[in-house]
């Protein structure tokens, strides 16, 4: 099977492989989407992968070539912070790629796009309280703060009290409307006004900056000594909470001329990349949405997993009235 084929093109794939060569053992793909980083595995010499997505309409699409690889593929409904139940023994590695898949975009039933109209809903498994429902039943500083934290939209509180003046709001084009009706006039090249704020209330909907923060934890627990967590971020704000994981998880404290050494637990990580790898020419030429792709990997040590830090330590946003 040609992984290139793949509908959804797994973003710095090429990079994984080579940073985590030889590619050995059983493998988790925390968003499989289409399964490119599944298939890209298997094909570098993984013997198992466990394919898990909280969409379970993405299994679907597996049915034409997930039995080209009998006892290789498992795939699993679950979401990040399950990763370790759900790998069901240790692993040698875990892929999570955070971006949200063109797939699920396209299709306006599941109200994710502010370019094509559909209910807001957002909600990838399909469970939970909608976008609809945050958006006409929150209070005007609760959407502000959604907006803000969420999807670092300085115009937030301007949004806020257009919704509230809007609502009942019950399409993504309503809402778009609305948002696009405060915000400056769009010039040729900027990005809708809408996308920040779209962007904020699906991250609300799906708890992706918790489940971030559980699956980062739950992927400790689960990865054997040696082996390798390759996350996968597309804004900032993602980026700097694996980069903050990273750091806390491969040092054991430190000090300084200013204060004093703190002895902390054994570093359970150990980097692989320096810094963020980028995508090179080729594959921005090959694919466009890769532009904002950041990977980072560590490897695990034999320390024993420790418990997690505040959210607010690793740089998670954090909405007031919650720690």
């Amino acid at each position: 099977m040609d992984v290139a084929a793949a509908p959804h093109i797994p973003v710095l794939l090429d990079p994984i492989l080579d940073l985590a060569a030889p590619v050995r053992g059983r493998w988790l793909d925390g968003t499989f989407g289409a399964g490119g980083y599944a298939r890209g595995l298997i094909a570098a010499g993984a013997e198992e992968v466990i394919g898990v997505d909280r969409d379970p309409s993405v299994f679907r699409l597996a049915e034409g070539w997930r039995d080209d690889f009998p006892g290789q593929l498992t795939l699993k409904e679950g979401r990040f912070s399950q990763l370790d139940s759900l790998a069901d023994g240790p692993l040698d590695g875990v892929v999570l790629d955070l971006g949200i898949s063109s797939m699920q975009i396209d299709v306006a039933e599941r109200g994710f796009s502010f370019q094509k109209d559909g209910p807001l809903d957002m909600r990838m498994s399909g469970e939970g309280p909608s976008a609809a429902e945050i958006v006409n039943e929150a209070s005007e500083a609760e959407l502000a703060d959604i907006l803000y934290l969420y999807g670092e939209e300085r115009a937030s509180r301007r949004i806020a009290r257009a919704i509230l003046a809007a609502r009942p709001l019950a399409t993504t084009l309503q809402l778009a409307q609305v948002i696009a009706s405060v915000m400056p006039r769009q010039k040729p090249g900027q990005s809708h006004p809408a996308t920040r704020s779209f962007q904020a209330l699906r991250i609300a909907v799906n708890e992706e900056y918790d489940e971030l923060f559980q699956g980062l934890a739950a992927a400790e627990r689960a990865l054997k000594p040696g082996g390798l967590l390759a996350v996968v971020t597309f804004h900032s704000i993602e980026d700097r909470m694996v980069k903050r994981f990273f750091a806390a998880r491969s040092s054991t404290g430190g000090g300084s001329r200013h204060a004093p050494e703190v002895t902390g637990p054994e570093p359970t990580f150990e980097p692989v990349t320096k810094k963020a790898v980028e995508p090179d020419e080729g594959e921005l030429a090959a694919n466009p949405r890769a532009r904002s792709a950041r990977l980072r990997i560590g490897r695990r040590t034999d320390a024993p997993a420790v418990e997690m830090p505040q959210p607010r330590d690793l740089g998670m946003p954090v909405m007031r009235g919650h720690k």
